[in-house]
Parts: C-alpha cells; sequence; structure tokens
C-alpha cells in the first residue's frame, strides 16, 4: 500500500526551504496524491501534480506559490485527477485552449481595421483617389462611430440597423451606400478568415425585411431653383458684386456645372483661345471626361480675374485653397435677403418656395432648354453631364455635339444677360 503523505499547513509550506544542491527538489504537501511544491536552488517555488495519464507520466504544473495558495493548488490538483479519470489529459487540453485563443486573437479584427484593410484590398478597382476617399468619409461619418471598435465577428444585423435606421428616411441614398460598404467590408472580412456566417449587412432576405425598400421611400426634393422669370434679374444682382466667390457663382451659372467643378477648376483646364473649358474625368461625378464651351460673356469673366503666382486655381480662397462650397451658398442667401430688404420677392423656387440654391442653377438651365428654346433635351442633358440613360442620349455623348452645345450655351449666357436672339430661342410674351 502506497504511503500516504503526511498533510502540511499552510504554514508548513512557507517554511520548506531548499536542502542546497543544483537540483529541484519536490517536497509532498499531502491532501492529495501526487501534489508537490517544487523548490529551485534560487528559491523559486511552484505547484507540480505527479501522475501517470493513459501510458505516460506527466508533470503538470498548477502554478507558482504563494500566487496559487495551497488550498488552491489542492483544488486544482483535484480537478485534475478528475479528468484524467474521464479520460481527459489536461496538459494536451491546455494546449488546445492555448491554440484556439491565438487563433481567435488572430481571426479577431475591428471594424475600423478591417475597412482600412479591405480598402488595400480593393485598391485596383478604384478608378481614382475620388472613389476611395468618399468610401472612407461616409464610413467615418455613419459607421465608425458606433462600430469601429467591434470585431467583425461579432457584428450582428441590429448593430447594422442601429447605423442604418437614423439616416434611412432622411438620407436613402446615402444610407443606402453605406450599407452597400458594410456589406463589402464585411464581405472581404470573411473571405479573409476574420468572421463566419452570413453577412449582416446582405440586403435580399435580410435588412429587405427590416427596412423599407429605398424606391418607396419620399424622393429628396429638388434643389431650389431660381426661377425663369427673375433669372436675368438675379444675373444682374450678381454682376454687382465682387469676390472670388461672386465670380465662381457667375461662372458655374454660365456654364451650368455643378459647384465643386467650378470651386476645383484650374487654369490648365481652361483655352482662352478655343473658349473651351476641360474637366478631367477625376474631377466629374460621373468620372468621365466633360468638355464645356464658354459663351463670350465667361470668357470676359476669366480675362479679368487676377492669376495668383504659385496657385493653379481660377477661384482661389482667400488663404489660398478651393472655395468652400458655403461660399457660393452664402452669395446667393445675402442676394435673396438683399432683394427682400430692397422690396423685391427675393429669388424663391416656383414649387418648394424656397430660397434658391447654387446647384438649382442647373434646374434653371433645364427649364430654360426646355421651355424657350427648340434644343433638343438630349443636348442639354449633355450640357449637364448627366448619366446617360438611354442609347439616343448615347449616341449625343458620342459625338460630344460640342459646336451644337457651344450656340445653346451662348445663349444661355444671352437669356441669362437679358438679351433674347432668334434661332434656337422661343419668344415668351
Amino acid at each position: 500500500m502506497p504511503r500516504i503523505a503526511e498533510e502540511l499547513t499552510a504554514l508548513d509550506v512557507k517554511r520548506l526551504a531548499h536542502p542546497g544542491g543544483k537540483r529541484n527538489v519536490l517536497f509532498s504537501v499531502g491532501g492529495v496524491t501526487g501534489l508537490y511544491l517544487q523548490v529551485t536552488p534560487k528559491g523559486g517555488r511552484s505547484w507540480v501534480l505527479r501522475i501517470k495519464v493513459g501510458a505516460l507520466r506527466r508533470d503538470i504544473g498548477l502554478g507558482s506559490f504563494p500566487t496559487v495558495t495551497l488550498s488552491q493548488a489542492r483544488d486544482k490538483a483535484r480537478e485534475a485527477r478528475d479528468k484524467i479519470e474521464r479520460g481527459i489529459d489536461p496538459v494536451e487540453e491546455r494546449k488546445a485552449t492555448k491554440a484556439a485563443l491565438i487563433a481567435a486573437q488572430h481571426r479577431g479584427l475591428t471594424f475600423a481595421d478591417a475597412v482600412d484593410k479591405a480598402l488595400a484590398a480593393k485598391l485596383n478597382a478604384f478608378r481614382n483617389p475620388k472613389h476611395r476617399q468618399q468610401w472612407e468619409n461616409t464610413l467615418a461619418t455613419y459607421v465608425t462611430p458606433d462600430l469601429g471598435k467591434m470585431l467583425v465577428q461579432d457584428i450582428t444585423t441590429q448593430d447594422i440597423l442601429r447605423v442604418l435606421q437614423p439616416i434611412w428616411m432622411d438620407k436613402t441614398e446615402t444610407a443606402s451606400r453605406v450599407r452597400g460598404r458594410i456589406e463589402a467590408v464585411l464581405s472581404w472580412a470573411t473571405v479573409a478568415g476574420h468572421r463566419t456566417g452570413d453577412n449582416p449587412a446582405r440586403w435580399a432576405g435580410n435588412l429587405k425585411e427590416l427596412l423599407p425598400a429605398p424606391s418607396k421611400v419620399a424622393k429628396e426634393e429638388n434643389h431650389p431653383a431660381v426661377m425663369l422669370e427673375d433669372a436675368p434679374r438675379w444675373y444682374a444682382a450678381l454682376q454687382e458684386r465682387e469676390g472670388f466667390g461672386a465670380r465662381a457663382l457667375e461662372f458655374a451659372a454660365l456654364t451650368a456645372t455643378r459647384s465643386k467643378e467650378v470651386r476645383g477648376a484650374l487654369w490648365e483646364e481652361v483655352d482662352l483661345d478655343k473658349a473651351l473649358w476641360i474637366i478631367p474625368a477625376a474631377r466629374m461625378k460621373m468620372d468621365r471626361e466633360h468638355r464645356v464651351p464658354l459663351p463670350a460673356r465667361a470668357i470676359e469673366l476669366l480675362k479679368a480675374l487676377p492669376k495668383l503666382e504659385g496657385n493653379p486655381l481660377v477661384f482661389p480662397a482667400a488663404r489660398g485653397g478651393q472655395l468652400s462650397d458655403m461660399t457660393l451658398s452664402a452669395t446667393m442667401k445675402r442676394m435673396h435677403e438683399t432683394d427682400i430688404a430692397q422690396g423685391g420677392t427675393g429669388y424663391l423656387d416656383r414649387v418648394s418656395k424656397r430660397p434658391a440654391v447654387p446647384h438649382g442653377l442647373r434646374s434653371t438651365f433645364r427649364d430654360w432648354a426646355a421651355e424657350m428654346t427648340t434644343y433638343p433635351g438630349e443636348m442639354a442633358e449633355v450640357a449637364l453631364a448627366h448619366k446617360i440613360s438611354n442609347a439616343v442620349e448615347a449616341s449625343y455623348r458620342r459625338g460630344d455635339m460640342i459646336e451644337k452645345r457651344r450656340r445653346m450655351m451662348a445663349d444661355w449666357a444671352d437669356f441669362m444677360g437679358g438679351t433674347i436672339k432668334t434661332g434656337n430661342v422661343v419668344r415668351i410674351g
């Protein structure tokens, strides 16, 4: 019958000391068969359970003393012996648990980090830096504040809803794009091994059942536009204003281009001799080069502008960078308020009755082309650089119609300036 070790107390264990020599020494502490306190020549102490596991003799470490007390060591020893009796090797179990933890840590990836990695993987898919910036900006604005620190494997459909619901009704188009971008990031994370299971940002059979379809949500109202009958009066008031902001707004009106295209215009894009402004694809919403024929009024405006040394911008801000969109908006707002202060009605949109904004000038141009001229609607759409929606418009895009559009833009400038010519322009009243 094996000798049963004397059961030491906590004080006894504390008094145990290395007897000398270069080897570690084991002291049986009793209470659990095979439990020892191992003491090194330098005084280090740790718990060891010596036991046979299957056909192998194991020395199972149970922690250091005094971090693990005598009572805790005995509890751990009993737990280990119980596992062995049930056919479990505690050493192998510990190795498997550690390996699983390491694997989980390697898989663990926050959504913010996943965005960076997914964008890097898709780098070649972006046709220009603007696309990448759009991705980064929308995700940083609407998603990262809520999901940025979450691990991608922990993100659920409810988390996606928490992001989308606040903007789904008011900013439907943006929200729809955000959803698609979240789905793309999580799809990358799944393929890269950082998550498993269904994509919680998927629309079909998932969010489709929880959110109204974008097409069913009330469409965003059009930008308030200057009414046709007010356009010449508005243009005359604008010409009286000074500064790059006013001139940029005037140039946008004469060319029917977007505010950001005008604010980013470079002198190298403009050919004054040919009266032509070529906006590169990288700065266009539809990612296609856009040629803009410049009417005489626009050429006069450009020639009168000072060119700042070392600054390539046509309409620079006071500190040298681009004008902000608010600069143009503020100019229109002040024009509206000034007209009212002088006894006028201001510059209101015909339908919404709201004060007109810079982007609405493009609608004013489109209304003029449709209601006051015989120019084809497709030609006006090309002038606005709108998306091609059918084969007829596509044919106009291929041909560019630059010279015919040149006549149209000259007539438009004359209309804004208060002069109505014959030809393609229809006299009203």
